[in-house]
């Protein structure tokens, strides 16, 4: 685990993103990309647009991670000062009670907590419920709603409070790993592609917005960049933990590579191409089966203009949507391997029509 790759990688996952709040990840992501891009640009919706231009004719290659996090946002004032807040995101209740969350201000972040009735001051037949977001109140410590506004506005976007922390080997925890790692993957994409100097695509990386509430920002980007080939790097459920459902999720494991979807929003010869290039550069993989949409960037990246040959690459991930997410940095390390090197295998006479 390079240490500068992994300040990086730091550095990102804990700036606050919630969707429609991103900005502060891209500025990470801009900084890391200054040196390296031809060209960077952020665009009215918000996603960073990195360009490292191939030879003429060559297929232009779009990968796409997005930025934004889950999260929520300050609602309404109580004249006690209590904040009141809704979900950014698929966030689970459940989860919610007892947590240490930051609000994030105009003047700076406002640490706070949400509350939680004791153990011993609920009835029984409570416990098992699942509070509603509306009744549920973020306390930072004021005792009166002119206290609290001097601190936060209503639309402040709030985050959990923690961060990225090292497990046992090569195994990470963080909130925000779905998807800072997807940014993260694309951003070292491009610096091995330039050091590299060998590109044979017009290689576009992309950092979206707003995945979370509608795949926004992979939607506006794509039509943007015009990709012939787009690559969604995301996460995907990690199986390898007590009672998960493999016929459901299937059999996916952290550590043992990157996940190659296929599926109908999947383009058959660019999963071909995908699989022999790590079968080729011996990087250890899996293969999951979506028959739907995925759900990522990739849904909206296939149905562009006249059509994108799509792929999704995904990360096993444990735990997504929870302030204790779990990946493998060696599936990390493997994920941007492919993709380096698959970029050397793309030309103009290159096909994805379906045979």
């Amino acid at each position: 685990m390079n240490k500068q790759d992994f300040a990086f990688f730091k550095e990102l996952v804990e700036a606050p993103s919630p969707s429609g709040f991103e900005q502060p990840a891209q500025r990470v992501i801009r900084k890391a990309l200054a040196d390296v891009a031809d060209d960077i640009r952020t665009d009215v919706m918000g996603n960073v647009v990195a360009h490292i231009e191939g030879p003429e004719g060559a297929p232009r290659l779009m990968l796409a991670g997005h930025c934004d996090e889950i999260g929520f946002m300050i609602k309404y004032v109580d004249d006690q000062g209590y904040l009141f807040f809704a979900p950014i995101g698929g966030v689970d209740a459940h989860l919610v009670p007892g947590q240490r969350v930051t609000v994030h201000t105009k003047t700076g972040p406002v640490p706070g907590v949400v509350g939680k009735r004791p153990i011993h001051q609920t009835e029984p037949q409570d416990r098992e419920k699942v509070m509603p977001f509306k009744n549920q109140f973020i306390d930072i410590g004021c005792s009166s709603k002119k206290a609290a506004e001097k601190l936060v506005s209503i639309g402040d976007p709030v985050t959990f409070s923690v961060g990225v922390e090292r497990l046992q080997g090569s195994r990470l925890t963080s909130r925000a790993l779905d998807d800072k790692m997807g940014a993260y993957i694309v951003a070292q994409v491009l610096r091995e592609v330039r050091r590299q100097n060998n590109l044979v695509v017009d290689l576009y990386g992309v950092s979206t917005v707003q995945e979370e509430v509608g795949l926004r920002g992979g939607a506006t980007s794509a039509y943007g960049v015009q990709p012939d080939i787009g690559i969604a790097v995301e996460v995907g459920f990690a199986s390898d933990y007590p009672d998960a459902d493999h016929k459901h999720s299937g059999e996916i494991s952290l550590g043992k590579g990157p996940i190659i979807a296929r599926g109908p929003n999947i383009n058959p010869v660019l999963f071909d191409l995908l699989v022999s290039t790590a079968k080729t550069e011996k990087i250890p993989y899996q293969v999951i089966g979506i028959p739907r949409a995925t759900g990522t960037d990739a849904n909206v990246m296939q149905l562009v203009r006249g059509g994108v040959a799509t792929a999704l690459v995904s990360i096993p991930l444990r735990y997504m949507h929870t302030p204790v997410e779990v990946l493998d940095w060696a599936d990390l390390e493997g994920a941007v391997k492919l993709l380096s090197s698959l970029c050397g295998r793309l030309t103009e006479k290159s096909s994805f029509i379906p045979g």
